[in-house]
């Protein structure tokens, strides 16, 4: 160390030193920033301007190391040799390349570490070989324990110097130059004083030995340029500060812009946060930044975080609560650095909008109740533990009886409120744990363990039975209840839903304000009928239907006036179908109108080819009643067909009234219009019978064959039979009487003055040839 101090004083030209140190001062700077600025462009510019950095890099190490050798005073003549000068120069050019682009970019601490080596060892080599190149007049020894101490002192320090510049923390980074700055200047003076020479005047310098004021301008300008891209590089890093900081301020702007949070890391802190993101943590911009980003998202961390796909994570705000929140990052360069942008989405918002969103798919809003897909899903899971784990359950489906009428009469708000009020008793009678929904309109299904189905289907039918107060009205209605036990009645939802169906039909055949359970019966007269209804449709197609007549003639001379068209089926396997069976379903299915137009062309074409006084009844349905253009299809079949409208009589019940009154009375006032007649059909059996004779065009009255059976022995019967023969006399109507079956029946109604009777007495319903033979015949005996 002593050797080392007193070569440093008196073997070197002080003011070449301060030189030196400021050469290499200028040349580390400018070396540092025109690296950084290679750094921060892309593509041709990037590589140029990464060669520059190289080169001053190389040139910064020589010349620092060339003016130490000429403030070297070795008391003797001294000069350089040329080429072991400036290959000195080329290495340390290639050993600083290499290690540059060895760490570069990297943060694995190991490269940059061999890096270090690589730029301490090519520093080394630098020294070494410019100290041979540094010839004298004499001899010159070497102290190998200084060269070693020098290799081992400073290649740690430049190697240390490499691992500090690839730093996160800018503390730890700006260590690096004075480590260079140190490692250099050891590696020289140690080598300097590893250096012994000794003059002889017999040894001269070879003749291509380059002078100390020979090598000295070309150092000066080594130093110079040195010196000039030392002023480029804080050009450089100056606009690169102002660039940073004008980014950063634009970044703030667009950040504090922002509804979701953002937050600007780096190395996992926080860097910057913007005023939705203070808000939503519950403190200030200022303390968020420089924390972890872990302290407000510590169930996340930026690695795992994707640019390409939003993640859902908790944020923790100041009160130590759990937000929940989605999250996205971006990486993004600001200057010459990366930083991760993290947007934070406040998803609570959404998530109360989205518990909305399915209790309103899953709820009925008029009830409150479930809707039918949340049944359909209860019903799919019940099933499905019935499967697995054996769990018998009941399903209870129910639907109010006269319910229509409510609506009806009193209004669709008024029904609305009632279906609210039911469902809160259907809710307080349904037992703990039972599953209650509203299928829609007045339909309501129940899920209930199998020993409280009874038990609540009685309450069920009990509280709907009791009256409801509503806005002062008092609303009476029933309730129609069918249960169906899984598995036993169907282990899926589709057989057990089909099973309860049934059992709620029958509870309504039967007159409702009932429960019925499901039996196997049930499904049985279900497909029956279904068969039936597929056999009716397909009849027709197939004109499987006929039409039967049943003579109608006068009471007191048995002459024939008519008859009444019948409609038959002939079905291929059943045989004769009986009309109560079949009719109601044609009605049902919406088979009746065409139905009843085929039997209406039918008869009027058949009723063409009888004598010019005989009349044809045929019977309209209520259905048929509701059609607007009824009255049109009648004249046409009657143009069609030649039959006068005169000739057509069409029979109507009282049932067809009720449903639309305001259009009935239309189309039978057009009907009449036509001239064709009009007969009230089984009078006396519906409701209301006077009003409608008062308000309707009839012809006719038809009495139903239920009073004609007792007389004239039932008193009761006979009085109703001349009452309604009274009526019609002083309402200009004639009387058919239905159903006579003896002379006795006959005799009483030419008493009272019927005017036609029809029955078994004169004939059962014959086809259209045995009616035509009757007619022949009854005309040849006239003759």
């Amino acid at each position: 160390m002593k050797n080392i101090l007193t070569c440093l004083r008196d073997a070197h030209d002080h003011s070449l030193l301060w030189v030196a140190g400021a050469v290499c001062i200028i040349g580390v700077y400018a070396s540092l920033s025109l690296a950084r600025h290679a750094s921060r462009l892309e593509g041709k510019g990037r590589k140029l301007w990464a060669v520059v950095a190289i080169i001053a890099a190389g040139c910064t190490a020589w010349a620092t190391h060339m003016i130490g050798l000429l403030a070297f005073q070795p008391g003797m003549p001294s000069g350089f040799d040329p080429i072991l000068t400036f290959t000195s120069l080329l290495f340390t050019i290639f050993g600083i390349g290499l290690a540059i682009s060895l760490s570069i970019g990297s943060r694995d601490r190991r490269r940059r570490a061999f890096a270090g080596v690589i730029l301490g060892l090519s520093i080394a080599l630098l020294h070494y070989l410019g100290q041979a190149a540094y010839l004298v007049t004499g001899h010159v020894n070497w102290d190998y324990e200084l060269i070693a101490l020098s290799l081992i002192f400073s290649i740690p320090m430049f190697s240390f110097a490499i691992i500090v510049s690839g730093e996160k923390r800018p503390a730890l980074r700006q260590a690096a130059a004075p480590l260079l700055l140190g490692a250099i200047a050891l590696l020289h003076f140690y080598g300097m004083a590893a250096l012994g020479l000794t003059f002889d005047p017999r040894i001269g310098l070879p003749p291509s030995t380059l002078s100390p004021g020979v090598i000295a301008p070309i150092v000066a300008a080594v130093s110079v340029t040195l010196l000039v891209l030392a002023l480029l590089g804080l050009r450089f890093s100056t606009a690169a500060r102002a660039q940073l900081a004008r980014d950063r301020t634009r970044m703030k702007q667009l950040t504090d812009l922002a509804m979701e949070g953002l937050a600007i890391c780096q190395g996992g802190m926080i860097c910057s946060a913007n005023a939705s993101l203070a808000k939503l943590v519950g403190c200030t911009q200022e303390a968020l930044s420089g924390q972890s980003i872990g302290v407000i998202l510590p169930e996340i961390s930026l690695e795992s975080l994707s640019e390409h796909q939003e993640q859902d994570g908790g944020l923790l705000n100041q009160q130590g609560i759990k937000i929940p929140v989605r999250l996205l990052c971006k990486t993004v360069m600001i200057g010459s650095s990366k930083h991760t942008v993290v947007a934070i989405r406040d998803q609570r918002d959404r998530l109360r909008t989205e518990q909305k969103m399915r209790t309103l798919a899953f709820t009925d809003t008029l009830t409150g109740l479930a809707n039918r897909l949340q049944f359909n899903q209860w019903l799919s899971s019940q099933c499905d533990r019935t499967c697995e784990a054996s769990e018998h359950f009941a399903l209870i489906l129910l639907d109010l009886d006269r319910f229509k009428f409510v609506n009806d009469t009193f209004g669709h708000a008024m029904g609305d409120e009632l279906l609210k009020r039911v469902g809160k008793r259907l809710s307080a009678c349904a037992a703990n744990g039972a599953m209650i929904a509203r299928l829609g309109g007045d339909e309501f299904a129940v899920i209930v363990d199998v020993a409280d189905a009874e038990n609540v289907a009685e309450k069920i039918v009990d509280l709907l039975e009791r009256p409801f107060l509503i806005n002062g009205s008092v609303i009476d209605i029933a309730a129609s209840v069918g249960i169906a036990v899984s598995p036993i009645d169907g282990n899926n939802p589709s057989l057990i839903s089909r099973s309860a169906d049934l059992a709620l039909y029958s509870a309504k055949g039967s007159g409702g304000n009932t429960y019925r359970y499901f039996e196997r019966e049930m499904s049985d007269k279900a497909h029956a009928r279904q068969q039936l209804e597929l056999d009716l449709r397909r009849a027709l197609i197939r004109e499987e239907f006929e039409v039967y007549y049943q003579p109608q003639v006068d009471p007191l001379d048995g002459r024939y006036q008519g008859a009444e068209a019948l409609v038959r089926w002939h079905h291929p396997d059943r045989g004769m179908v009986a009309p109560m069976d079949f009719i109601p379903l044609a009605e049902e299915i919406g088979l009746i109108c065409p139905l009843g137009e085929w039997v209406l062309r039918v008869a009027c074409e058949e009723a063409v080819g009888w004598a010019p006084h005989l009349t044809v009844a045929v019977n309209l349905s209520s259905v048929q009643l509701r059609d607007s253009a009824l009255s049109e299809r009648v004249m046409q079949i009657l143009e069609e067909t030649g039959l006068p409208a005169s000739r057509l009589e069409l029979e109507i019940t009282e049932t067809a009234f009720i449903q639309d009154e305001a259009l009935t009375y239309e189309t039978l006032h057009a009907l009449r219009a036509l001239g064709v007649r009009i007969s009230m059909d089984d009078f006396g059996t519906g409701y209301s019978s006077l009003s409608y004779l008062r308000r309707f065009p009839f012809n006719k009255i038809k009495i139903d064959k239920s009073f004609v059976r007792q007389v004239p022995e039932d008193r009761d019967s006979v009085a109703i039979i001349q009452a309604v023969t009274s009526l019609a006399v002083k309402l200009g109507m004639t009387v058919t009487v239905e159903g006579v079956e003896t002379p006795e029946q006959q005799a009483f109604t030419v008493t009272e003055g019927c005017n036609q009777i029809q029955g078994y007495l004169i004939s059962r319903p014959i086809d259209s040839n045995a009616l035509r033979a009757l007619f022949k015949e009854a005309m040849q005996s006239a003759a």
